[in-house]
């Protein structure tokens, strides 16, 4: 079980990084190669088909219909909705701040715990989610909307939103893998998010200069990069680390983006240094530890017995 958690650990380091890659990449994609809606049905269907393919040579896997359904839904409701929040929100604020969000996952994880699963309440978590939340607030109120944001407030609420739909897959996903396999989990959650991304796109119509003749080779290989690493083998990774790892660790890995994101951000003039958005970042992480060690404190006599 120890070399398992060491691998699971190695294995959300990989993803997290691809992730944070993944803000950047979109961000040169969106909107003008293509629009947030087509970059959404792009990813859900390519890793839908992908991980339905990768399953044919994986050992088979025991569920029920029902478990597949639920499955299919978290994947309409949950994958597509933060893909969709997320692609949107990116696309009118900066890869800094959208990935400020994602940092903020251990403390929707946490208050999803205590409302549907009774977790246990301290002051502690209650002090880390307040300043957690308190940075949130800053980053959103003062950032302005400048030639690298189109439209900050509505980008940074929506990436704010797509933080707790991402905490909610996680939780969700985390029970349901205690009991079906992690293809299963894979091809039915992504397949039920390509369906809802093609209803969209039925409405609103594809719009991918990306994809047109002549072919435009450099934006065209920050596709291929999308849709490959961060898409199809970050998700891959995801279930191990959610099998081996407690929910939170696993959110708390979300560090990983912010880190690479604002590095990557900041040397290709994506995004500019701001001193609020620095303070912002250290409330949100302080205050996310803070949940972090309490939730370490609140399970340890459990460990014990």
């Amino acid at each position: 079980m120890k070399n398992k958690v060491v691998e699971a650990n190695v294995y959300m380091i990989i993803s997290k990084v691809f992730s944070g890659l993944n803000m950047n990449a979109l961000k040169y994609l969106l909107p003008f190669w293509m629009s947030p809606f087509t970059g959404v049905t792009l990813r859900c269907v390519f890793a839908a088909v992908a991980f339905w393919i990768i399953g044919f040579f994986a050992p088979a896997e025991h569920s029920t219909r029902r478990e597949k359904f639920q499955l299919f839904l978290l994947g309409a409701l949950g994958i597509y909705g933060f893909m969709y929040l997320y692609l949107v929100g990116l696309s009118k604020t900066t890869p800094v701040s959208s990935s400020i969000f994602t940092t903020l996952q251990p403390i929707w994880v946490f208050l999803i715990a205590v409302l549907f699963y009774h977790e246990k309440v301290t002051w502690m978590k209650v002090t880390g989610i307040l300043i957690g939340l308190g940075g949130a607030l800053l980053c959103i109120s003062t950032q302005q909307t400048d030639d690298l944001a189109s439209d900050a407030l509505t980008g940074n609420l929506l990436c704010l939103a797509s933080s707790v739909a991402y905490a909610i897959y996680l939780v969700v996903s985390n029970r349901i893998l205690k009991s079906v396999g992690m293809f299963t989990l894979l091809r039915y959650t992504f397949t039920g998010a390509a369906f809802s991304s093609l209803i969209a796109l039925f409405f609103t119509g594809f719009d991918a200069l990306v994809l047109t003749v002549p072919i435009h080779w450099f934006p065209l290989s920050i596709l291929l990069f999308v849709l490959i690493f961060p898409t199809v083998i970050s998700y891959l990774l995801i279930p191990v680390g959610l099998k081996y790892l407690s929910t939170t660790i696993v959110a708390i890995y979300g560090y990983l983006i912010l880190i690479v994101a604002t590095i990557v951000s900041l040397s290709i003039g994506q995004d500019r240094f701001s001193w609020t958005q620095l303070f912002a970042i250290l409330l949100i992480c302080g205050g996310v530890y803070l949940v972090e060690i309490a939730e370490r404190k609140t399970s340890a006599p459990a460990a014990g017995t």
